[in-house]
């Protein structure tokens, strides 16, 4: 074990950890406990609301499967992820200022909240909580998956032990933490990305003699490193925009993103989350992804993409230095964990028991229970990661284009086309998550995009004529 790459990376992780269970037993007297367990009473400021957003997105998926892609693929690779830069723009202006005015008038704490009040739909709440529950899982595998494989390369310990350790710290921080805990965590979580990976690429690059000596030694190896095609040339124009949609615009129908679009404090706060948004998201997402394929020349032969991450950090940084700057990979990992186990919490005891079970349940009953359905969530996904794919990007990209291809139309369009109903919100869901799971099996790069695109198109046409035509027939009748 290196030991005092895991004094500082820990030390780092249980600071983060102190900070965040202290501003969780701030006073809530007077509030709502649902509220401010899943949604921190609505009081983000700016800087929070951009770091949250950053932490959340930027998952296992980013700083340990997407440096492994790019490890193996490429600069094409690097081209493809920085699509992810507009993310918190283009989520923030799409939902804007009425997401927020919305889901307020409707007191709604959830994304499926929303869609309840919206719609007045059993049948949209139901789909939604399926589907949420379904591809939240396996996005929570991809990162409990990083979070293994992370502590693994560190310490030295089995890929088992270190997922065990893991999990346990993130459950135990998560359950009795909540919303507010995460969200100023993840604002640290988030500068320490910042700085962390800009430390790391100019430590790579040192170590790697230059970028000239580094482009020199990818082309010596393989011309197409250095292209935008990818090592074997796969990577083609339309599958490459279609990551325009799939991590880009379309993370607006990403219920883990879409629940921070309603929790800011006031328009100022909105306005500064979009500048510094887009500014960390931009330096992170290349920074990590120029790490992934420098480090190629340096350490060649790599066989698990997803170690690619911490090995190189260990070899081009002091241990003590490393520790601290592998505490940013794994406070992405564990602060989308942690907001993906507040989202599938808060589905089934806000949105199924409440709503449909026990909706005269005591503040006291509901909080046992959402802590409980927390600790019981994490321990099943540890036991769906026991046995890990080589590389998790795969996995989470899968979760995102599910959820995309399910909620996109009736957020957006239930929020600006009031013809929009219950019939166009359920036929876009059932449309959605069945041909992304069909394209998935079968075809999963239709006329050479991902099968998102194709998707969120058959979705948006079933939104619009069911919507259309049933809203009509209501009218004669």
């Amino acid at each position: 074990m290196n030991w005092e790459a895991a004094i500082t990376l820990f030390g780092s992780v249980a600071l983060i950890f102190f900070i965040g269970l202290t501003a969780s037993r701030k006073e809530t007297v007077g509030k709502s406990f649902m509220q401010d367990y899943y949604l921190g009473s609505r009081s983000l400021g700016g800087f929070v609301l951009a770091m949250t957003m950053t932490a959340t997105y930027g998952s296992a998926s980013s700083f340990i499967g997407g440096p492994g892609v790019a490890y193996n693929e490429g600069l094409g690779w690097v081209l493809l992820s920085v699509t992810q830069v507009a993310t918190g723009y283009f989520t923030l202006m799409i939902l804007g200022k009425k997401f927020a005015i919305v889901t307020r008038q409707y007191k709604a704490t959830t994304l499926i909240d929303f869609l309840k009040e919206r719609y007045q739909s059993k049948l949209v709440v139901l789909l939604s909580a399926i589907s949420i529950v379904v591809f939240l899982f396996s996005a929570m595998a991809a990162q409990w998956i990083g979070g293994g494989r992370l502590i693994e390369s560190l310490t030295g310990l089995s890929y088992t032990s270190a997922l065990f350790i893991f999990v346990v710290t993130v459950l135990i921080y998560v359950t009795f933490g909540g919303f507010r805990a995460v969200t100023l965590t993840d604002a640290i979580q988030g500068s320490i990305m910042f700085i962390g990976t800009l430390v790391l690429l100019i430590a790579v690059i040192i170590a790697g003699g230059g970028i000239s000596e580094i482009m020199a030694d990818l082309q010596a190896e393989n011309p197409n490193l250095i292209t935008p095609f990818g090592s074997d040339g796969s990577l083609t124009a339309p599958y490459v925009s279609s990551y325009w949609v799939l991590v880009g615009v379309g993370v607006v129908a990403l219920p883990q993103i879409a629940v921070r679009a309603m929790s800011y404090k006031n328009t100022r706060s909105f306005h500064l989350a979009l500048m510094i948004g887009t500014i960390v998201v931009g330096v992170i997402m290349l920074n990590m992804h120029l790490i992934g394929v420098f480090a190629r020349p340096i350490l060649p032969g790599i066989e698990v993409g997803d170690r690619v991450m911490p090995l190189i950090a260990l070899e081009v940084l002091p241990p003590w230095l490393a520790g601290i700057v592998l505490a940013a990979p794994l406070a992405a990992i564990m602060s989308t964990v942690d907001s993906l186990l507040l989202i599938v919490s808060s589905t089934i005891v806000k949105d199924v028991y409440m709503n449909y079970i026990k909706p005269d349940a005591s503040r006291q009953r509901v909080q046992r229970i959402s802590m409980g359905i927390t600790a019981l969530l994490g321990i099943f996904v540890f036991l769906m990661a026991v046995n890990p794919p080589d590389l998790i990007i795969w996995l989470n990209l899968f979760a995102i284009g599910g959820l995309e291809a399910v909620f996109i139309w009736p957020i957006v369009m239930g929020l600006y086309w009031e013809k929009g109903n219950k019939y166009g919100a359920t036929a876009s869901m059932i449309v959605g998550i069945i041909s992304y799971i069909l394209f998935q099996s079968f075809y999963p790069e239709p006329l050479g995009m991902h099968a998102v695109v194709t998707s969120i198109l058959l979705a948006f046409a079933a939104y619009v004529s069911f919507s259309w035509g049933m809203g009509l027939k209501v009218v004669e009748h």
